[in-house]
């Protein structure tokens, strides 16, 4: 398996948590999973075996060491360094928002660097993995340079796109320096618009594509969700699975987390006001009214994406409802000074902490009442998922992976609340309907329980990757 990120020795989002996750679900399952990543700044290597190659790429030359250790029965972490490109005090992709020059080079030589990891340790793998744009040069090499190889030639390569909005695109220009010829500026190869896209290439070269949830691998079909990859996915549909991302449940389990001040479970939901006083106050909100004014969480991006211009554009109307609010992100400038505004506007109902916080995310699943995620896409989600499991009832726009996620409570089992149409007055009806059933105790209590009895732990989600692995071997032995 082979990831940009993951938890706990790098994260940006999402792709941290599966990479992480799936891996430690397949080795419970019985399988032995390898999961390669980059080694950033800071990363221990605390007992594990080194080894170094030389491998050449285009007219150039890399050293790259492999730091490998067994981290859980069945699971093996390779951690590849390459200091000049990825021990930097920076983020992994960016530094002050602005992406390396370089990441065409990063993430080509760390894509190469993992099946030369494979092919050093002369072990042949059933299936390879990989996971968005970053790794997306990983079918391309295996497919262009080692097709003969006993190692990683006819390898079944299995890759997921976890946001279609991140493509990878880089100058045709390069294509030498990556070691590839004019052959691949094609549209069933790498070019694109003009350009050469890494996610094109684990498109078009991987024998099957999984996304993350059914409904996102339904909408990337479309233009609306496509980002001009509509036509590309389509063509390769059939290849083509929706798998909804698990979480951790034992990291997110509200009888036995340790940040939230108390522990409760479905059966027993006391703790939950013990919960959210500690949020109260730690966020700096008065908790003289805890038990009767809901308390809105977000823990999120702050961007065009998750829809903040819906929250922005109504922020008025939101802020003249009877109802606190926690926001704990960061992202855009725009977004983040409207959240401090609204601090500044309103101190006895608005917290706002612009970065990341752990322990305050954990906090803000438990203490909030309602958890809201208006997003304009969400290929999965994973806030909607730990809402639900603390008993936080979600309050989210019907895409993706929240429309696979969350039922509305007017439905059979219903466990949060959901809008269709993205608008700035859907939101604000969507949140009326939440404080309306927040003054009824008995139903809101029921949707809790309903939301908070539902499977989505990752053992479910690494059945599923299994079954497209097994697929995907079974293919590749019928091939001539």
């Amino acid at each position: 398996m082979v990831a940009s990120e993951a938890h706990p020795y790098a994260k940006t989002g999402g792709l941290a948590e599966v990479a992480a996750a799936l891996p430690d679900a397949l080795g419970r399952l019985g399988h032995r999973v390898t999961l390669v990543l980059p080694r950033y700044r800071g990363i221990d290597l605390s007992g594990a075996r080194s080894q170094a190659i030389s491998m050449s790429i285009g007219a150039r030359t890399q050293l790259v060491s492999f730091h490998s250790r067994e981290e859980r029965p069945g699971v093996t972490v390779v951690f590849v360094d390459v200091p000049e490109l990825f021990d930097r005090p920076g983020g992994l992709y960016n530094v002050d928002g602005v992406d390396y020059a370089d990441n065409g080079w990063r993430f080509a030589v760390f894509s190469r660097a993992a099946l030369e990891y494979a092919r050093l340790l002369g072990q042949r793998p059933s299936i390879i993995h990989a996971h968005d744009w970053q790794t997306g040069l990983v079918p391309v090499y295996q497919k262009m340079h080692f097709s003969p190889d006993p190692i990683v030639g006819g390898v079944p390569v299995v890759f997921t796109i976890h946001n279609l909005a991140f493509q990878g695109t880089f100058p045709a220009a390069a294509l030498p320096s990556l070691g590839f010829g004019r052959e691949l500026m094609d549209i069933q190869a790498l070019e694109y618009w003009g350009q050469i896209s890494y996610l094109k290439g684990g498109v078009n070269f991987s024998e099957q594509l999984t996304t993350v949830s059914p409904t996102y691998a339904r909408e990337i079909l479309t233009p609306e969700f496509g980002f001009g990859f509509e036509g590309v996915l389509t063509r390769r549909s059939d290849a083509l699975t929706g798998i909804l991302n698990g979480i951790d449940v034992e990291r997110w389990n509200p009888d036995l987390d340790g940040f939230i001040g108390a522990s409760y479970s479905r059966t027993d939901l006391s703790g939950k006001k013990v919960a959210k006083r500690r949020l109260l106050e730690t966020a700096g909100l008065p908790v003289d009214r805890a038990d009767d004014r809901p308390l809105i969480g977000l823990i999120s991006r702050l961007t065009f994406q998750k829809g903040f211009d819906l929250i922005s554009a109504v922020a008025g109307e939101l802020m003249s409802l009877d109802a606190s609010w926690v926001m704990l992100g960061s992202g855009d400038r725009e977004y983040e000074d409207v959240w401090r505004s609204l601090a500044a506007r309103f101190p006895e109902r608005v917290s706002t902490t612009i970065g990341f916080d752990e322990r305050l995310a954990h906090q803000i699943e438990a203490g909030a009442d309602l958890f809201l995620m208006p997003s304009r896409y969400e290929p999965c989600g994973l806030n909607q998922m730990y809402s639900l499991r603390y008993g936080t009832l979600p309050i989210v726009r019907s895409t993706g992976g929240l429309e696979d996620t969350v039922r509305d409570v007017t439905e059979p089992g219903g466990n949060g609340f959901k809008f269709r149409g993205y608008s700035p007055a859907d939101l604000v009806a969507a949140v009326r309907r939440a404080l309306d059933l927040f003054g009824k105790p008995k139903e809101w209590r029921k949707i809790q329980q309903n939301g908070m009895k539902l499977d989505f732990s990752w053992d479910a989600s690494a059945r599923e990757y299994v079954k497209v692995y097994e697929g995907a071997v079974a293919a590749a032995q019928t091939r001539p």
